[in-house]
């Protein structure tokens, strides 16, 4: 489904965009609010569910997510502001879990489940029947059946027909989660374990019924620019082609003024920051000796993998600041008093900032979806606008890092052109379960002396769950931009300066 403009995904961009007009322009916040899900369902027939009622419940439900609230208990009467007050400022946070599954909503697929189709051809051989190891599988009517009673979900039936007639399913959003977070409540509804989550956002958009949302800022950071007050905005490399393969860097920043923000930089800046400085760390502990290898920071759902679930390799994760903080913290000394909003594809960069050694840096969290919402609320549109202001703050290093291999190639690049006798070994791996795989490995010592770059997406950050397009466009659109970009690399004088 990733990268089709399905329902879900117009539903989605319709919630943020009326959050957005409220904020922008309301003068009745409240029952503006309110009246949301009659505009997302309006009349008194249904659009996808099988009932209006439903439909607008659900909705309520996108809204409260919509405005960083969390959501309402299913037994209690609770309107779909309440708690507003507390959102309705410009320094909220979100309250955690950060994403959710919408009860309601979700359509309590089978978790592992084994079908015949009208594939089987009832064939004498039947060689399902033969390999089963519980005697699950009888002949009916011609036809193969599964006892579902008996059947202990092995798959050597689906494994040996020869006419594929036998499926197997599974719920996608438990398909998509690569640390197995996905559980069920008691009525065999999907429900996230926060303990094993990593917040990857993989189980939302691969969801077909819409039933996982994760928390946004959109409210609270347009508030704050009404309230005039100093906000900059900083654009993951990933945006290039988002919004069009027309749509210049410099088209995208002027619109982005256009919507109130007082200025524009590139978060590949934080990340030639972060090349510079990871190269220097594998010279220094891994080609050194003192780390059997180095793990790349940027990605914080591979951070947070790493963390949970192999904290014996904590201290082989590279301490160089994520490009969003690096990006942050270099705005945040030229202003002091501004506020930054990190935009870009990843859900997981929502959870980053709301940690404590952040939020003094990050102050708001939005995806490409989430301002593709606001470009409409302000009837933005790229096919008719206009406007320019030049943006090139960074390398095709660091603007690279949006796409999988794109750091490790990065940090090589600079170990080449800093320490030019320094051989670099790279490993780097995509998906969740990719990165399981990998980091299991790299704990027995078989990855000794390599840099092994982890992203949480399969695809990298141009995959994240706050993408507009599909992956393989999003992919060539970065390479491109990196392949015209002014310069390849920073400056190793400036690597020096930077690494004091």
């Amino acid at each position: 489904m990733r990268g089709l403009d399905t329902p879900i995904t117009r539903l989605r961009k319709q919630v943020f965009k009326e959050i957005a007009k409220v904020a922008y322009s309301s003068q009745n916040i409240n029952d503006d609010i309110e009246a949301i899900p009659y505009i997302l369902s309006p009349g008194d027939s249904p659009h996808y569910r099988e009932s209006i009622y439903r439909e607008r419940a659900i909705a309520s439900e996108r809204v409260r997510l919509a405005m960083g609230m969390s959501l309402r208990p299913e037994n209690q009467p609770v309107h779909i502001t309440s708690g507003l007050e507390e959102s309705n400022i410009a320094e909220k946070y979100y309250e955690p879990p950060l994403i959710q599954v919408i009860p309601s909503a979700c359509n309590a697929c089978d978790t592992n489940k084994y079908l015949i189709t009208d594939q089987c051809c009832g064939c004498v051989a039947h060689p399902c029947q033969e390999v089963c190891p519980t005697d699950a599988i009888s002949m009916i009517n011609g036809r193969s059946h599964i006892d579902q009673q008996k059947c202990i979900k092995c798959g050597k039936c689906k494994a040996s027909c020869p006419y594929d007639a036998i499926a197997r399913k599974i719920r996608p959003c438990a398909a998509a989660c690569g640390v197995d977070a996905i559980e069920s409540d008691d009525l065999k509804r999907a429900r996230i374990n926060t303990d094993k989550c990593v917040s990857c956002g993989m189980c939302m958009v691969n969801c077909p019924f819409g039933a996982i949302a994760d928390k946004s800022q959109i409210f609270q950071l347009i508030r704050a620019m009404k309230q005039q007050k100093n906000v900059i905005a900083e654009v993951a490399p990933a945006i290039i082609g988002q919004f069009g393969s027309q749509v210049s860097p410099a088209k995208i920043k002027a619109a982005l003024l256009e919507l109130g923000f007082s200025e524009v930089y590139e978060v590949a800046m934080g990340a030639d920051i972060g090349a510079m400085t990871e190269a220097h760390h594998y010279v220094d502990k891994v080609v050194s000796g003192e780390l059997p290898f180095l793990l790349t920071s940027c990605c914080p759902s591979w951070s947070m993998l790493a963390k949970k679930y192999f904290p014996e390799i904590i201290n082989k994760i590279s301490n160089a600041l994520t490009p969003m903080v690096a990006t942050a913290r270099s705005i945040k000394q030229k202003y002091p008093d501004a506020k930054v909003v990190f935009i870009g594809p990843c859900a997981a960069k929502k959870l980053e900032a709301s940690r404590r050694s952040v939020r003094s840096d990050v102050d708001f969290v939005i995806t490409f979806e989430e301002l593709s919402a606001m470009f409409e609320a302000k009837e933005i549109d790229f096919e008719t606008f206009d406007k320019e202001v030049p943006m090139n703050d960074a390398t095709g290093a660091g603007r690279g890092y949006a796409v999988s291999g794109g750091v490790a190639d990065a940090i090589e690049q600079c170990i080449h052109e800093y320490y030019k006798d320094v051989d670099v070994l790279i490993e780097h791996a995509q998906g969740l379960s990719e990165c399981r795989k990998i980091l299991t490995i790299a704990k027995t010592g078989k990855m000794d002396g390599s840099l092994i770059e982890g992203m949480a997406c399969p695809g990298g950050c141009v995959a994240g769950a706050g993408t507009n397009i599909p992956i393989n466009r999003a992919t060539a659109e970065v390479k491109k931009f990196v392949k015209n970009s002014k310069q390849a690399l920073p400056d190793k004088e400036v690597a020096e300066i930077e690494l004091l």
